[in-house]
């Protein structure tokens, strides 16, 4: 079968993405209400049951707000490192000791055939990581909530068959925005989120021959628009000489309200 994936949802408003080998599933982040997620997994046609591990990449709310209750409701456990867990403790209610699993940034972590790989991201929380997923020779990154990245991150999602890339703002847009002046900032910063400007220049060194798809994910619903986010990675291919013809276009979207359709690494 092969690795497959769908992000349920993923923006502001809460993430969740599940990755699928040949015999475990497991969930990165829990970022919305168990009812939700339910009602999200149930559109693709898969329930919590099948579920067999919780993955959190850091403790903001749109990444935990359903996690406690999701992992109480289906007996799940639940991976983060020894930072992470200090920071979402509170936020999770109570779970069992033998259901809190905690891993080293860096360490690789197994689930049946599928090889996991855990790596530092650049993002204002305690110790957030990005994780690439690994079987019978297809690999999916899944790398969001990034100020920029850096080498050691594109060593981990390069040369992947499928990768879900962060595209949250456009410059322009953030600039004139709402916000005050401080958030803005830390949104630009090295501690922040990717713009689209700097998830184009990222996937100018990240996608290979290899790579069949690229989903921009975690959009900002104030300050991108996901045709914008497109529009402006595939003029930064243009301009770097790389032109697809419509029906080889790389870029997918996600959706803050709805699932992507399954993926699986080995179709073209």
């Amino acid at each position: 079968m092969g690795l497959r994936f769908t992000v349920l949802a993923s923006g502001s408003t809460g993430n969740a993405t599940i990755i699928e080998g040949n015999d475990k599933t497991v969930m990165i982040d829990a970022g919305l209400s168990a009812k939700k997620l339910d009602e999200l997994m149930k559109q693709q046609g898969i329930s919590g049951q099948s579920i067999d591990a919780l993955l959190v990449t850091h403790e903001h709310s749109d990444h935990i707000k359903g996690l406690g209750a999701f992992a109480r409701k289906y007996n799940l456990p639940i991976y983060a490192n020894l930072a992470t867990w200090g920071a979402l403790e509170r936020h999770v209610g109570n779970i069992s000791p033998e259901k809190r699993n905690v891993f080293e940034s860096g360490e690789s972590l197994k689930f049946g055939s599928m090889d996991v790989y855990t790596y530092n991201i650049s993002h204002d929380a305690a110790e957030p990581v990005g994780y690439t997923f690994e079987q019978d020779g297809q690999r999916l990154g899944v790398a969001t909530d990034l100020g920029y990245v850096s080498e050691k991150v594109k060593q981990q999602i390069i040369d992947c068959d499928c990768l879900v890339l962060e595209s949250n703002h456009d410059t322009e847009l953030l600039r004139v925005g709402r916000y005050p002046w401080n958030i803005k900032r830390r949104i630009l910063s090295d501690v922040g989120h990717l713009s689209n400007v700097a998830a184009g220049e990222a996937l100018i060194e990240l996608m290979t021959d290899r790579t069949k798809r690229v989903y921009l994910a975690h959009l900002s619903q104030d300050h991108n628009q996901m045709d914008l986010a497109m529009l402006t990675v595939n003029s930064i291919f243009e301009s770097n000489g790389i032109f697809y013809k419509r029906e080889e276009f790389p870029l997918r979207p996600t959706f803050a309200d709805r699932p992507t359709p399954w993926d699986g690494l080995g179709l073209q």
